[in-house]
């Protein structure tokens, strides 16, 4: 059981205030001492002082997390957390929203309002995250509470990255780094954990090779200092860099490394996520392990099934749909696809073109050719409403090697070059030339 004294000291230390600082011209140092030291009651009027200096509450200081506030609080937050656990952001937005947080200390107000901005994003308002999470890093870096800087950082650089803005994820992660670093804080779990996600801001921006020389700094760094969950963190990410440079085995390596030091922890979407990481590599090691794939796709879908989006389980009918192809089952090879397909309903998502490409795969290898060549071209419709990603590039360059096999020759070169184009390979050669080249072509 903890008291006022404790509490105002953890208080104190917490916000890094000596206890002259603390006392300003409003008591004496050696009062805050007493108090510390459990000698001296303060009064609600000098609680009341000593709350704002320390960025709590007088109920905080007087009855700790058992204050009929803070409990309560605490409690909605837990409940709004299981709800985005669960997908149900708009419970977990309408929960928080109904917490008066100036009743609260800051540590709960930090805690419910990076909760709220999870649930923007979630719902896809990434604006109202942002809008959420710039003023509070600013706040945290004026208290020098940098382990709130790095959480909050974190999840303003995933909004960032969400929202296609790679330069301000970039500039605002790197900002909280250097200060991170400059705090001591080089290798614990928040500096990794940012690390990584600054390190896909990177990979998105199109800065390749970059990515892949801070992807084995940070790894090197995790080894020598990290716990488990930061370096499965640092692993998992740089796999994902490895992947993107197509290197299917380092990223193969690296992600079970991953796998090994994340384990079978709390229920959560780190884990399997990564198993349905791991079976996407699988089925493009040479030679394909499609066993072990669905053996990973089966771990995963339990928990994606309770806390997993329709996006991330029709991830795992595409790629169970690729294992069952390779193994030559096409009835449930064509299956899965048509069910990540529904899943996925009608809205244009890069995640619906690649499953049409699944499809496409399957109707083929059952010589329905009419059939795969209008999965492929939906595939190419649904690609041509999108913006330019690296990750659309790499479905357009997959096209095109379908169009090719099925001798659509004009097909193919316009996916290849749509492939170039969104990998940020611009045409070299004068609009009026090309056209000229076309006409004399036909």
């Amino acid at each position: 059981m903890t008291t006022i004294a404790d509490r105002v000291r953890q208080a104190r230390l917490a916000a890094g205030l000596s206890q002259t600082a603390l006392a300003g011209d409003s008591f004496s140092p050696s009062y805050i001492s007493l108090i510390e030291a459990g000698r001296r009651e303060p009064t609600d009027s000098a609680l009341t002082v000593l709350a704002q200096r320390l960025g709590s509450t007088v109920e905080y200081l007087k009855h700790g997390d058992d204050g009929p506030n803070e409990a309560r609080a605490r409690l909605e937050i837990d409940y709004a957390k299981l709800d985005l656990s669960a997908g149900e952001p708009a419970g977990a937005r309408t929960r928080i929203s109904a917490i008066d947080l100036t009743s609260v200390t800051n540590a709960v107000r930090v805690e419910a309002l990076m909760t709220l901005a999870r649930a923007h994003e979630a719902l896809g308002d990434l604006e109202s995250a942002v809008a959420i999470l710039e003023p509070l890093l600013d706040d945290a870096r004026a208290r020098s509470h940098n382990l709130d800087s790095a959480a909050i950082a974190t999840g303003l650089v995933a909004s960032y990255l969400e929202g296609g803005d790679m330069h301000r994820a970039v500039e605002v992660g790197e900002r909280i780094l250097n200060e991170l670093e400059a705090g001591g804080m080089s290798g614990t779990d928040e500096h990794l954990r940012l690390a990584s996600t600054v390190l896909w801001a990177y990979v998105e921006r199109g800065d390749l090779l970059y990515a892949t020389h801070r992807a084995a700094e940070l790894v090197r760094q995790a080894e020598a200092l990290g716990s488990p969950r930061g370096r499965g963190s640092v692993y998992w990410n740089a796999a994902l860099v490895a992947e993107q440079r197509r290197d299917y085995p380092l990223a193969q390596r690296y992600t079970e490394r991953a796998l090994a030091l994340l384990g079978e922890g709390e229920l959560g979407r780190d884990l399997p996520r990564l198993r349905l990481n791991y079976a996407w590599l699988l089925l493009r090691s040479e030679p394909a392990e499609p066993h072990e794939a669905l053996r990973q796709l089966d771990r995963a879908l339990p928990d994606l099934l309770v806390i997993g989006s329709e996006i991330e389980l029709s991830r795992v009918d595409v790629e169970r749909s690729r294992a069952h192809l390779v193994l030559g089952d096409l009835d449930v090879a064509e299956a899965s696809a048509r069910e990540a397909l529904r899943r996925l309903g009608d809205q244009p998502r890069l995640e619906t073109a690649v499953a049409q490409l699944a499809l496409g795969d399957a109707l083929h290898a059952r010589e329905d050719v009419a059939g795969a060549a209008r999965a492929y071209r939906w595939a190419a419709d649904m690609l041509g409403m999108m913006s330019a990603t690296r990750q659309s590039a790499a479905a357009w360059r997959e096209l095109g090697d379908r169009f090719l096999g099925h001798g659509d020759v004009a097909g193919a070169a316009h996916a290849f070059d749509r492939a170039l184009r969104e990998a940020g390979f611009r045409p070299t050669v004068p609009a009026t030339l090309r056209e000229a080249w076309t006409a004399a072509a036909g």
